[in-house]
């Protein structure tokens, strides 16, 4: 199936790796250009410069900025770039870092939570409204969420209060965005085989061990690939699924108890 996404342009913030990364490659296999964020400047022009070789025929086609997403003059800046170098701008796929883990709740600081609450929540309202300014009939903007949207997780009293959030914003946004053809909508990935997941089972000291208790609990009993969400989210944001707005859509091999 053609996914309509040859020379569309998205921006990906936290594509230097992980989630981010895997979604930008797969875009760029299908076609399109993407400019991709992460903190430093080094570690995004050597993500975009391996997206150029890892992706048959994609030279040239990324484009990496450093970029912090709770700098207030990140998404006017991002989206220039994107323009600027590609010539128009199409969509966002809001990616960030999980929130700090294994603190329990009632030791979480103030200073924690306002951290937490910059990079992962009015981050993320900063750069989708900005991009709502800038798209055109048939954009798109993406948030990468979490299950803890439905469902709490253990150990991530961060992301279990933010994330919920950030989705009712999104459902908020794309019945707003709705009439002028722009579509929002927030995947929610489970436990996919990164390096935070990794850190993730390390927190309970045997990792090994902790990654083959929560297989268990998997209808498909494994881990996802970054691959396979990169997959998920380049479908979601390309044009084939033009009619795919205001969902939260979880990407987590059944893991989620809900409908």
């Amino acid at each position: 199936m053609d996914l309509g996404l040859s020379e569309r342009v998205y921006v990906i913030t936290g594509g230097t790796r992980g989630l981010g990364f895997a979604t930008a490659a797969q875009l760029l296999a299908e076609g399109a250009r993407v400019v991709v964020t992460g903190r430093s400047e080094k570690s995004a022009e050597e993500a975009a410069a391996q997206l150029g070789v890892e992706a048959s025929g994609a030279e040239g086609r990324a484009l990496g900025i450093g970029a912090d997403n709770a700098d207030p003059g990140t998404p006017a800046r991002v989206i220039a770039a994107a323009r600027e170098r590609f010539g128009r701008f199409d969509g966002l796929l809001v990616s960030v870092g999980g929130p700090q883990a294994g603190v329990p709740a009632d030791q979480l600081t103030d200073e924690q939570w306002q951290t937490a609450f910059d990079d992962v929540f009015l981050g993320a309202v900063r750069l989708a409204r900005t991009a709502a300014g800038e798209l055109g009939e048939g954009g798109v903007v993406g948030f990468v969420l979490s299950g803890s949207v439905r469902e709490p997780i253990p150990g991530l009293t961060l992301s279990n209060g933010l994330r919920p959030g950030l989705a009712g914003f999104a459902k908020s946004l794309a019945n707003e965005l709705g009439p002028r053809g722009i579509r929002v909508l927030g995947l929610m990935p489970g436990r996919i085989g990164t390096e935070r997941m990794q850190y993730l089972d390390s927190l309970s000291g045997d990792g090994d061990a902790a990654r083959e208790r929560n297989c268990a609990g998997i209808p498909l009993r494994r881990y996802g690939t970054p691959e396979e969400f990169g997959r998920t989210a380049a479908f979601a944001l390309s044009p084939a699924a033009s009619y795919l707005t205001g969902v939260m859509l979880p990407v987590d091999g059944g893991a989620l108890h809900g409908f």
